[in-house]
């Protein structure tokens, strides 16, 4: 029941822009505010327009437990240390992740839809990795595709359908590597389904053996699960098994070409 309703309240939030929880606490907030208010005006007297936010009280200071924030800051702290030459980014967001390697890197960005903004670090190509060009092959020596891949292929971008497209796509990527190259992955990860035209979640054990079969090795696996948090694999085969089993969470792959 409280997955459904966690759909349901996605669907209506991020699709329709009603956002129910957000409605009843700002709703609820509406006596605090006209409190607040009269109590600033009696001290002020300047002019004293009205713009409520009427929801903030209830939130914190940051949002710090989503996956998207927890594999960024991961993924950017592995790619700072290791310092690539050259690292290409397919897909993952401009205003989390690449924005973080941009403070302090270079990185160019591949995706399918354009980017109009001319962004200091970032040089961008508009791409469809399901059929990119052949100048890419051994393109770089550092790969990301984080919270991408498992849109390939539904459409949801512009893109051709293709229910086989994240195999074409994690092909490409392969391509794009040079030997001895670092690909970070990032997709959602549990019992496989696609969820049309939202995603597709991944058998973890099937990408391994995809990875596996184009030539690249499991160096580490992170995951972020039902309690907000990133766990870093010890045993990265056993937390493989435990994952597949789940009904959805986020993993985290660092493979190595060979």
């Amino acid at each position: 029941m409280k997955k459904i309703i966690r759909k349901i309240h996605w669907i209506l939030s991020a699709q329709f822009g009603i956002d129910l929880r957000r409605l009843a606490r700002s709703l609820a907030g509406i006596p605090r505010y006209g409190l607040a208010w009269f109590r600033f005006r009696k001290s002020y007297q300047g002019r004293l327009d009205f713009l409520p936010c009427l929801s903030d009280w209830h939130e914190e200071g940051g949002t710090t437990q989503t996956e998207y924030f927890l594999q960024d800051l991961h993924v950017a702290r592995a790619v700072h240390q290791a310092n690539p030459q050259r690292h290409v980014d397919i897909g993952s967001r401009i205003d989390g992740f690449v924005a973080h390697l941009a403070s302090f890197r270079d990185v160019e960005v591949f995706d399918i839809r354009p980017v109009t903004s001319a962004i200091e670090g970032v040089v961008f190509r508009q791409a469809d990795l399901m059929n990119p060009p052949e100048s890419l092959v051994d393109y770089c020596d550092s790969l990301s595709c984080l919270h991408a891949l498992e849109h390939f292929g539904l459409g949801r971008y512009g893109d051709p359908i293709n229910p086989q497209g994240y195999v074409a796509g994690f092909e490409n990527m392969v391509k794009i590597l040079q030997p001895l190259g670092t690909f970070y992955l990032a997709v959602p990860v549990g019992q496989e389904r696609v969820e049309f035209n939202a995603h597709r979640v991944f058998d973890p054990l099937a990408l391994v053996r995809l990875a596996t079969a184009k030539g690249l090795t499991l160096k580490a696996l992170a995951w972020v699960g039902a309690d907000h948090k990133l766990t870093r694999a010890i045993e990265p085969q056993r937390d493989l098994d435990t994952l597949s089993g789940l009904d959805y969470s986020l993993g985290i792959f660092t493979f190595v070409k060979q």
